[in-house]
């Protein structure tokens, strides 16, 4: 290197050895065999180190890059171009100079290296040099990933097709937006231009009091809010807006935003506000029409003699009586699955233990048998289990026409924290029509009579579970397999 030193580090010295850090390249691009040697010695206790005396290992994957005199003059012009190829993260260059490079030469290399280490120097010295150009480099590579994770979430943020809004945390009464995303701009129909503003621009004439007074009180207590609330877009057109809203807090803990969900949900709103009306004319106009016909049926029952027309009367009640049974049917799976009923656990062999005795005084011809494992009780916090399973028995011995009737209810708990209930039933089998509307769905020559099939498969469904029913000529055994505390 044109040192008067046959060692780079001016005679024998030895240093404890460095941390190993792992991952970390060095290049080292020097002419010397001996120098490089002695580089390696020095550094490949701590890093992985190559070796290379031609411009082209330039180009190859490195974290730091050692160069001599001879390394620096192949590759000076070709340093700028590689650091822009690592960019936006720092790509260090250490030229080791002899002490008797003229200062100027030392100066001009100043322009494309990151540090200059003049030799005759320390191993410790030259090692710690080192340390500080691969420590930028690692520093910079961790922001460079910040930044980049930074962008792909603005990006993300920017691309959803859930609107999406952040405002700035007030003392007064407004809390302007500083961001929103395309999916704010296509679900409202305003813009940037509204940044500056509060989101309440949204709000308008038949926009309900209730949902504006919750979000109003969850920001004044600095806590999440999810509201449905009638909102109104840029041109004037009504939606329902599924708006949630969360505060989000600095590094002291102080409430410095509030991010905004915006789903339009207006058709969900239509279909419940429809599901709504026709469970009414279910559970009050169809009951009350069909009780009229059934009146009306055993008036005229009484008033003719003629056999064919009695039969025709009573094929009138029994269709009434069907009729009401499909709205009662209607209304307990609504009443169900829209969750009215209770959540808080129940101890389920208690129950089977009940609903075998109900079912033994209701059907006395029938006999109703249980399996319940041994140990604790069953605790569960399945929606709508309990009626799922009753459903299940009702109909293993309504639709068995043998003269005792005999259903087997089995529970099964597992150790994953799962529950398994069987109802198996020695009648007839479900007709294969019934069992295939649950794979292709319900249409004109598909369909179910049993509306207490979709039921079952709801509830089990809605608990992340699976329904499984096998049915032949020697019966059916309907099993329900769901976690106990979904």
């Amino acid at each position: 290197m044109g040192s008067n030193s046959d060692d780079i580090f001016g005679g024998a010295q030895s240093t404890a050895p460095p941390e190993p850090n792992d991952g970390v390249r060095v290049l080292l691009l020097v002419h010397r065999r001996r120098d490089r040697e002695l580089l390696v010695d020095a550094l490949s206790d701590r890093y992985a180190v190559d070796t290379a005396t031609e411009a082209a290992a330039i180009d190859e994957a490195f974290d730091c890059c050692v160069l001599d005199e001879a390394g620096f003059e192949r590759v000076r012009e070709r340093i700028e171009p590689r650091r822009e190829r690592a960019d936006p993260a720092f790509l260090p260059f250490a030229l080791l100079a002899s002490g008797d490079t003229r200062s100027a030469a030392k100066e001009r290399a100043w322009d494309r290296v990151d540090d200059v280490i003049e030799l005759p120097t320390s191993r410790r010295g030259l090692v710690s040099r080192v340390e500080n150009l691969v420590e930028r480099r690692s520093t910079s590579v961790r922001l460079s990933e910040t930044v980049d994770e930074l962008r792909l979430k603005e990006r993300a943020m920017d691309e959803s097709p859930v609107g999406i809004s952040l405002a700035e945390a007030t003392d007064g009464d407004d809390n302007p937006l500083v961001y929103l995303n395309g999916g704010f701009e296509e679900t409202t129909g305003h813009g940037e231009e509204k940044l500056g503003e509060d989101c309440r621009f949204l709000q308008g004439e038949d926009t309900s009091a209730e949902p504006r007074a919750a979000i109003r009180e969850a920001i004044a207590e600095e806590r999440p809010v999810s509201v449905d609330i009638l909102n109104y877009r840029a041109n004037g057109q009504k939606f329902w807006n599924q708006v949630t809203i969360s505060p989000i807090r600095d590094d002291g803990e102080e409430v410095a935003h509030y991010v905004g969900f915006q789903t339009d949900i207006t058709d969900r709103k239509i279909r419940e506000r429809r599901l709504e009306v026709m469970t009414r004319v279910l559970k009050h106009n169809l009951r009350n029409k069909m009780n009229l016909i059934e009146g009306y049926a055993d008036l005229l029952r009484g008033e003719i003699d003629d056999e064919s027309q009695r039969e025709s009367l009573e094929v009138i009640s029994e269709t009434a009586d069907d009729l009401i049974g499909i709205a009662a049917a209607v209304r307990k799976i609504n009443e169900t699955l829209d969750g009215t009923e209770s959540d808080a656990p129940i101890d389920l062999a208690e129950r089977l233990v009940d609903l075998r005795d109900r079912t033994q005084r209701r059907y006395p011809d029938a006999t109703v048998t249980l399996s319940l494992p041994d140990g604790d009780p069953i605790h569960v916090t399945v929606v709508g289990l309990m009626v799922a399973v009753e459903e299940a028995v009702e109909n293993a011995v309504k639709h068995n026409d043998a003269a005792n009737p005999s259903v087997h209810v089995r529970v099964e708990r597992r150790s994953d924290g799962w529950i398994a209930v069987e109802v198996a039933d020695d009648g007839p089998g479900i007709p294969d029509h019934e069992m295939r509307v649950l794979e292709v769905g319900e249409t004109s020559l598909t369909h179910a009579d049993r509306l207490g099939i979709w039921l079952m498969y709801w509830v089990v469904g809605r608990a992340g579970g699976e329904f499984d029913v096998d049915t032949g000529d020697d019966g059916t055994t309907v099993r329900l397999e769901v976690p106990a505390h979904p």
